[in-house]
């Protein structure tokens, strides 16, 4: 075996190689970049590069997941109790289906023979960790792979700072807590999310039906957080007090003030307000809760002299700390809006492409006490960058000294495994406007840190008139210190001249003589009223995450609670997107908004009694006791004993409920009963009518609260109720699983003789086949069928030609054209049918969903004539047809006028067909040009059976391929493997196989068409 302690040492084993084991195929380029100077020249092949020394390679993300063995996995009646908890003695290796190929890729190089070690270069963290390690244990198969692993530790992307990081790899054995606690997450989440979920769905669909009730060890308890507060603003009762304001008027100018009780202490107020167990937020020494006790005071003091006295004192205001993932998340959340997961794919850009940030999943807010002449080689970098806005700064700060050792930034036992976000050595180029943005928030903070303190003059003036005082504050901004790199935004902050007028904000004073006595100009008493407690931002949910429930803003006791929050700063804005996905949570702006099935969710919870789900406090514990493990001071196996005893007692909980209901806070309607008039109430699966009293048994009118697994808001219902109909509802299942969107009615039934639910999806086909007679007279026309030139009018759920179903002037019909009002999940418009049949298409429409994929996309929907039915028509390709020999010149020319010619003609038919039916005469001489078209278009592809060059014919295959199909295999590849920017998906980031075709790291998709022209023959 051959020892390599350090890439920079001479390396003698000419015969056996390191494999290493990057994350993405990014990072392994830039690995290979940072080695070829130490280590020499690397070959690329299709998954890796090789030189003497080294095989570099890389996954992308995770290759595998864990599932239960074979005999413990449950083929059927896995949504029933019978079968649960699964709690397997161990968990086998499934490859993630679309990256099979990159697995077998890998797995294939660490059993080469010739490779002797391994190096973990996967991103430094818990989850990088876990990556590597399954696919180790997956090369090994049944046994260890048995190769001595080393792990490579980043903290930032540049050449030498990877070069660095070779030369101190960690050894195998410092890295096996942190594998640990890797593992116990992934087999903790998946005990939690698979024996939850089958339980709470096999407890909600019990009696008939299937729902599905998605419950995960992490998101559920952040769920129950969004919940309580939004509970708590529901359950808000607003209540009216009163503050009383005045202007003085002193010899240098007016000053407002505001009325307040001097002898005013929170613990009497309370107690006299009789709030013994739980202080009142809402009682405050400036507010009167009786509006004549308010306007008595008014009264009393208007016109009034008051004397004056007035207390001046400086303060310092210190810069918040430096940013970690969270406190970057949020403060991009406030200022621009991003979402978590938005500011993390621009955070990793940074770090990854750019090399211009050090590693963005951290929880650390300070940086190692070591790293100050790297701090001032940045500061220096920074001042000569053309970063205009902030070289000044860069420049101001060597100047002066600011640059120092200080506890509050260097501290290595605030530095987890990895430090603060700062920016690198590199000056980044090139950066989109969300880019700059991230960017600009981290150097900012960055060179703030070192800054001075800001420094205040702040005031507090008190004035006594009629034995009534009022207080006037004030804050001036003596020298800005940090402040100065923020300019006018942060000085505006300070100085808020909104709230200067009530007498308690910053602002600046006029004077006031000693002695002198000043006029109650004018008093009023305004009335006022409570406000409910703010929803949650992504913001303040990330804040309320970090402290597992608890908003903290204080940046020391956040500090304090880190390894108890619920998930991790990697893991919080993909908890956060999944509730949005699986529709527990809506956005509204920047607001988040629980739906009915999240409430639903936190009542079978709390009603069962599953503590560690519904209380976010509990899984903050869970992510402690994983830190610990992390730090070697708790072992694998206790941690796991623990979490397969929560789950064996969740499933029980649910399994032996045995009452009717769950108990929780459920709804009275104001809507009536439709059959008798009743009040309609809910519980924990239905909306039932109680009767008249409400505490009846009722007339038996009720419907579940989530039929085809959509639950309704109780807004919806009162709606539904009140106007018989609802719709079109989008989020609706069929029991295959497939997505759908429809309107629900209620209807009379005449065997039970009493109202129920149905989907209306337009019975259109009622008339033709009775014969009923349709009615058009009272509908505009939408416009000519395309098929036979009669109008088109709307029915059902569907646009029809008016031949289509028997009318009084035609029983029979003669004409089959019909297109849905709804379209995988599309409202198509009665403007873009009108469009349609006018033109030929609609607008390009973004709201489809793929029946197959079940992805969204955008088409228009356009009238094919040769099919004779309504297709889709995707949005012309974006990349610029590639200017070759005269040749193809001259083709292209031919096949854009054939084309113009054509639209031209169906412009001109379809203008014509909206007039009066064409001729079959005319129809004929039509059908008859439609091959020669054709046949010129045929003609005018210059690149039909082209032969690709052999690095293309690696991405799509060596047979010869015609232009646009080599353009479509290329994006098929390019999605398949995920190769858009995260940022600017204009980009397109070139792995192992597209390397070779494109001859750099990243190219536009605006050069893919002029470059596939060179790789064909």
């Amino acid at each position: 075996m051959c020892e390599r302690p350090g890439a920079r040492e001479k390396l003698d084993c000419s015969q056996m190689k390191t494999l290493i084991i990057a994350e993405k195929p990014s990072v392994a380029q830039d690995i290979v970049r940072a080695l070829t100077p130490v280590a020499g020249k690397f070959d690329k092949h299709d998954e890796h590069f090789e030189s003497d020394s080294y095989v570099v390679t890389s996954a992308v993300g995770h290759l595998l997941e864990i599932q239960a063995p074979e005999e413990f996995d449950v083929k059927r009646g896995k949504w029933s109790f019978a079968h649960l908890p699964v709690i397997p003695p161990h968990f086998d290796l499934k490859p993630v289906d679309k990256t099979k190929t990159r697995l077998n890729a890998v797995v294939k190089l660490a059993k080469r023979k010739d490779v002797d070690q391994l190096i973990n270069a996967c991103d430094a963290g818990r989850e990088g960790e876990l990556i590597f390690r399954l696919i180790e244990q997956y090369a090994g198969g049944a046994k260890p792979l048995g190769k001595p692993v080393r792990r490579l530790w980043l903290q930032s992307m540049t050449p030498q700072a990877i070069r660095d990081g070779f030369n101190t790899l960690r050894s195998n054995e410092q890295m096996l807590p942190l594998a640990d606690a890797a593992r116990c997450r992934s087999e903790a989440d998946w005990l939690v999310g698979i024996n939850g979920t089958r339980a709470m769905t096999a407890f909600n669909s019990r009696d008939g039906g299937f729902f599905l009730t998605t419950v995960g060890r992490v998101q559920t308890p952040t769920l129950s957080v969004v919940v309580e507060r939004e509970e708590k603003i529901r359950a808000f009762v607003s209540r009216d007090y009163w503050e009383v304001h005045a202007t003085f008027a002193a010899q240098a100018g007016d000053y407002p003030a505001k009325w307040f009780d001097p002898q005013w202490k929170k613990a009497a107020a309370n107690a006299a307000a009789g709030n013994l167990e739980e202080a009142d937020p809402e009682l405050k020494a400036d507010r009167l809760w009786q509006q004549r006790e308010a306007q008595a005071i008014a009264d009393a003091v208007r016109g009034q002299t008051a004397s004056v006295t007035e207390e001046s004192k400086p303060t310092t205001q210190a810069s918040p700390l430096l940013f970690d993932l969270t406190s970057l998340q949020r403060e991009a959340n406030g200022k621009f809006g991003f979402s978590a997961k938005t500011t993390l794919s621009i955070a990793q850009s940074l770090y990854e492409r750019h090399k211009a940030l050090t590693y963005p999943r951290t929880d650390s807010r300070a940086l190692p006490e070591d790293y100050l002449p790297v701090v001032k080689q940045t500061f220096e970098m920074l001042s000569k960058s053309a970063m205009r806005h902030l070289a000044p700064h860069a420049l101001t700060a060597l100047n002066n000294n600011y640059i120092r050792p200080s506890k509050r930034i260097f501290d290595n036992s605030k530095v987890s495994d990895h430090f603060a976000i700062i920016p690198t050595l590199q000056a980044p180029s090139g950066l989109s406007e969300a880019e700059q943005k991230i960017y600009d928030l981290v150097v900012r903070r960055f060179m703030a840190v070192f800054f001075p303190n800001a420094e205040y003059q702040i005031t507090t003036r008190i004035s006594v008139a009629a034995g009534h005082s009022f207080k006037t504050e004030g804050k001036v901004l003596v020298k800005p210190g940090w402040l100065a790199i923020y300019g006018k935004e942060a000085v505006d902050e300070v100085t808020d001249r909104d709230g200067a007028k009530d007498g308690d904000k910053g602002q600046r004073l006029v004077p006031v003589q000693a002695g002198e006595r000043v006029t109650a100009q004018t008093v009023e008493a305004r009335g006022l009223k409570t406000r409910p407690p703010a929803r949650y931002t992504e913001a303040t949910l990330l804040g309320a995450m970090e402290g597992a429930g608890k908003t903290i803003e204080d940046d020391e006791l956040r500090a304090a609670m880190h390894e108890k929050g619920l998930g991790t700063p990697a893991t919080r804005a993909s908890i956060i997107e999944g509730l949005l996905t699986q529709k527990y949570m809506l956005r509204e702006g920047r607001e988040l908004i629980p739906t009915a099935s999240a409430f639903q969710l936190m009542t079978l919870l709390r009603g069962l009694d599953v503590k560690e789900l519904s209380k976010a406090e509990l899984t903050g514990e869970w992510e402690h006791k994983l830190a610990l493990m992390e730090h070697g001071q708790l072992s694998r196996a206790e941690f796991m004993a623990e979490i397969a005893a929560m789950t064996e007692r969740m499933v029980k909980q649910a399994k032996e409920y045995d009452r009717d209901t769950v108990p929780g806070n459920y709804a009275t309607l104001t809507a009536p009963c439709p059959n008798c008039g009743g009040i309609i109430k809910e519980n924990y699966r239905r909306y039932t009518c109680t009767g008249k009293t409400g505490a009846e048994e009722g007339c038996g009118f009720s419907f579940g609260k989530t039929p085809a697994g959509r639950t309704f808001e109780v807004a919806e219902v009162e709606q539904f109720l009140r106007d018989k109909k609802i719709g079109p509802l989008e989020g609706f299942r069929s029991k295959a699983g497939w997505p759908f969107t429809a309107e629900m009615v209620i209807k009379f039934d005449e065997e039970s003789k009493n109202y129920k639910l149905e989907f209306d999806f337009g019975d259109d086909k009622k008339g033709e086949e009775s014969g009923e007679l349709i009615d058009f007279s009272g509908q505009e026309s939408l416009g000519a069928c395309p098929k036979c030139g009669a109008p088109v009018f709307e029915h059902g759920k569907n646009y029809v030609c008016e031949k289509s179903v028997p009318t009084d002037a035609q029983a029979t019909p003669s004409c089959d054209f019909k297109t849905g009002q709804i379209i995988l999940q599309q409202p198509i418009e009665r403007e873009q049918i009108a469009k349609l049949l006018a033109t030929g298409k609609t607008d390009l429409l973004d709201k489809f969903v793929s029946m197959r994929t079940r992805r969204g996309f955008k088409a228009m929907l356009a009238w094919d004539a040769e099919a004779g039915k309504v297709n889709f028509e995707f949005a012309p390709s974006k990349f610029p047809p590639r200017k070759t020999a005269a040749k193809s010149a001259a083709g292209a020319s031919v096949a854009a006028k054939t084309g113009a010619a054509r639209a031209a003609t169906t412009g001109a038919a379809a203008k014509k067909a909206a007039k009066k039916v064409a001729s079959p005469k005319a129809a004929a001489k039509a059908s008859a040009k439609t091959p020669r078209k054709a046949a010129v278009k045929k003609v005018a592809s210059p690149a039909a059976g082209l032969q690709p060059s052999a690095a293309l014919a690696a991405v799509i295959g060596a047979e010869p391929v015609a232009r646009p199909q080599v353009i479509k295999k290329l994006w098929d590849y390019i999605k398949a493997n995920n190769l858009q920017d995260a940022v600017n998906k204009r980009n397109i980031n070139a792995d192992a196989k597209l390397l070779a075709v494109f001859g750099k790291p990243q190219v536009t998709m605006f050069e893919l068409a002029g470059i596939v022209g060179k790789h064909l023959a």
